[in-house]
């Protein structure tokens, strides 16, 4: 694990932690998620709980970000309902969001500890997609 400092977005857990208190209501929508693009703009999403695996919202905001024109994303963070503060992401998304962004900075802790890592330290000696792809003849 090659741990390296970056600094906190403290702008992109304010921007998740307001979409979190006025956008997620009920058990619907329990997260908040925002990213910042390569170009600076935030982008913001709720996840969608269904029973049958409905979408993290750090997976709905790759959708929005793309839906805006933002394909490079830069750091991401996720913030809970009901002042539940930063919530790391889950196994799911960690995979998918190395597979689309590789260099992916993430911020993660609680409270005082906030800090920003990047994606492969949060799933070393992880398994790249693209790395097993048959290239297309």
């Amino acid at each position: 694990m090659t741990t390296q400092i970056h600094p906190v977005d403290h702008e992109l857990i304010q921007a998740a932690a307001h979409v979190a208190r006025t956008r997620c209501q009920g058990d619907n929508h329990t997260m908040a998620a925002a990213a910042r693009a390569r170009d600076g703009r935030i982008i913001t999403a709720v996840n969608a709980y269904h029973f049958t695996g409905g979408p993290c919202a750090e997976l709905v905001v790759i959708g929005a970000a793309a839906a805006q024109g933002a394909y490079e994303l830069d750091t991401i963070v996720a913030v809970g309902d009901r002042d539940r503060g930063v919530v790391p992401p889950c196994g799911r998304c960690r995979q998918v969001l190395l597979d689309y962004f590789p260099a992916l900075k993430v911020i993660v802790g609680e409270h005082h500890r906030i800090r920003t890592v990047l994606i492969t330290d949060l799933l070393p000696e992880s398994y790249i997609w693209a790395d097993h792809q048959l290239d297309a003849e």
